[in-house]
């Protein structure tokens, strides 16, 4: 039988490559301010936990140690308000993406079936029910959701609008995919980022969502945002310990297995905040500066309450705008790689450093 091939969509950053070169151009060089990767070290005391567990010579545990699972579950309730977790309810994964791309697949859905996410979305939800073979569905409107749905995408704090969703919205969409028989899973890594408050964002697992019963719900979440380990591929999930226990299931037979020593710096990381408050810190600072900067030169910020990223518009086509910030030495990401439905948006990353800020600052001047 001849082989099938993934109908997968372009790689939407490879449009982005030649007003990469444009800005590179630019006298000054580039602000690249298209990728959310983090540019501030790791903190010293999580480096020196991966460093002190380098002796990893036995296979890990896909499941996570118990002090692993243990420090999640502890976060939960601490940072989250989440507190009728046990370690069965929680699963460490190799980063967040890798979690939400195949998801679908890991619980069994395919052909005929649809995966909904939000309107304006991380491309990886839709990838994922392409990988499972079912169908891709982007919608905020539970009422709009198919009887052949079976999974359901929030993403609270958004990528990449950065918007929030409030108890009693999540509350209505989870009572709407338990009355469709559908698992609802909420991407939550930007939690820690809220320019609202000091504290986190709401969780899908909040009881005042969930109603004390975590059934059929489960929540994401990375460590790369707030704690600047991306490179380490730091992430878990958390919720319907049914749920768990089929992805562990699968992920052992896979092999999908968190390294040990990454393991024992996610201990580290989940148990001090003083280092997610200092991160917390620096992006409001900077996001401060940027938004006052792009405000007055003409753009417009819509939403935006947390996150790493400011959603963007100056009231013209996005890719003209991506045209001429690159012109400036500024590199932004359109809007249509997340969603069809804001064709004049841009997308604007906070991850530069305080100098790259500087001269996007000046850079954005030039443009009144």
């Amino acid at each position: 039988m001849a082989r099938t091939p993934l109908d997968l969509p372009d790689f939407p950053w490879d449009a982005l490559v030649p007003f990469g070169a444009v800005a590179r151009r630019h006298a000054g060089g580039i602000v690249d301010l298209s990728v959310g990767s983090p540019v501030d070290p790791t903190p010293q005391l999580i480096r020196d936990a991966i460093t002190a567990a380098t002796d990893a010579h036995a296979y890990p545990q896909v499941a996570g140690t118990p002090a692993l699972r243990e420090a999640i579950v502890e976060w939960f309730g601490r940072r989250r308000g989440v507190r009728d977790l046990s370690v069965g309810n929680v699963l460490p994964s190799i980063g967040s993406k890798e979690l939400i791309a195949w998801l679908p697949l890991m619980l069994g859905i395919g052909e005929g079936d649809v995966v909904v996410h939000p309107e304006v979305a991380y491309p990886t939800y839709a990838i994922g029910a392409a990988l499972a073979g079912a169908t891709a569905l982007a919608s905020d409107d539970p009422a709009a959701w198919p009887e052949n749905t079976r999974l359901v995408w929030i993403n609270s704090p958004g990528n990449p609008d950065g918007r929030v969703l409030d108890v009693e919205t999540m509350a209505a969409m989870v009572a709407r995919a338990r009355e469709l028989g559908a698992v609802i899973a909420g991407d939550e890594c930007y939690a820690e980022l809220n320019w609202a408050a000091d504290e986190p964002t709401p969780s899908i697992l909040d009881p005042r969502v969930t109603g004390g019963d975590n059934s059929s719900v489960l929540a994401v979440y990375s460590l790369s945002k707030q704690s600047n380990l991306a490179g380490y591929r730091a992430g878990f999930v958390a919720g319907d310990a049914t749920l768990v226990a089929e992805l562990l299931s699968v992920r052992k037979h896979a092999g999908l297995i968190p390294p040990a020593p990454v393991q024992a710096a996610m201990i580290v990381a989940l148990g001090d905040e003083s280092h997610v408050a200092a991160q917390r810190a620096l992006y409001r600072a900077r996001r401060d500066r940027l938004k006052a900067a792009i405000e007055a030169a003409g753009f417009t910020v819509d939403h935006s309450e947390a996150g790493l990223y400011l959603w963007a518009t100056r009231g013209q086509d996005a890719w003209q705008t991506v045209g001429d910030l690159a012109e400036h030495g500024v590199l932004v990401v359109p809007g249509s790689f997340y969603t069809d439905g804001a064709p004049q948006h841009v997308r604007m990353a906070l991850t530069v450093s305080d100098a790259d800020v500087d001269t996007a600052v000046e850079r954005f001047a030039a443009l009144r």
